[in-house]
């Protein structure tokens, strides 16, 4: 099979306002240029600020931050496509991330996924047409005692069905942001 190459050499992003502003560069500034021994050494809290922000990280905001800590594009789409826990693409408000370890995947795990993806008309890795949410599977959440478990944004869901999960799913406001942190929930009453 040959190569596709892409010609981003030359690719432009057009946008009329930074990604990257000066309120975002000043927090980065004022956090983190006194913690670390050079720039370069920021750019991890740089892109978990900037998907803070905008829930993913877009390219133009990649080439912003690799000027503001005078490092190359390169390193700044290395580094970011390296770690899972960066967005480079849009993702639904809420992100749905069930655990596929060998203790989740025992207890059913495939079934809270196949679930979730039916429900929502969406493969893993998709978001749904509206971008209320993402499903993702992710390896060990680290609840092995507690399988199957999911995680709805960055809230733990422990000994879960597909309909335990559709009944959290159910609750979800339409603005994660009036989403509360309920805590650890076991579905089995523990």
């Amino acid at each position: 099979m040959p190569w596709i190459a892409e010609d981003r050499r030359n690719t432009r992003v057009a946008q009329s306002q930074p990604l990257l502003t000066d309120e975002l560069k000043k927090q980065i500034a004022d956090t983190y240029f006194p913690r670390y021994p050079n720039k370069r050494a920021c750019l991890l809290p740089a892109l978990h600020m900037v998907q803070h922000e905008y829930n993913w990280i877009p390219p133009a905001a990649m080439q912003e931050i690799a000027e503001f800590l005078e490092i190359a594009p390169a390193e700044v789409i290395d580094t970011a496509t390296f770690y899972e826990e960066y967005w480079l693409k849009p993702k639904g408000k809420y992100l749905i991330q069930v655990c596929r370890s060998l203790s989740c995947e025992i207890c059913d795990s495939r079934k809270l996924t196949d679930h979730v993806c039916k429900k929502y008309n969406i493969e893993v890795g998709e978001t749904t047409p509206d971008q209320r949410f993402t499903v993702v599977e992710l390896e060990c959440l680290g609840a092995c005692g507690n399988a199957p478990v999911a995680l709805i944004n960055d809230v733990m869901h422990e000994d879960l069905t597909p309909e335990a999960l559709d009944a959290e799913l159910n609750k979800l406001p339409d603005d994660p942001h009036d989403y509360k942190d309920p805590g650890i929930k076991f579905a089995s009453g523990h």
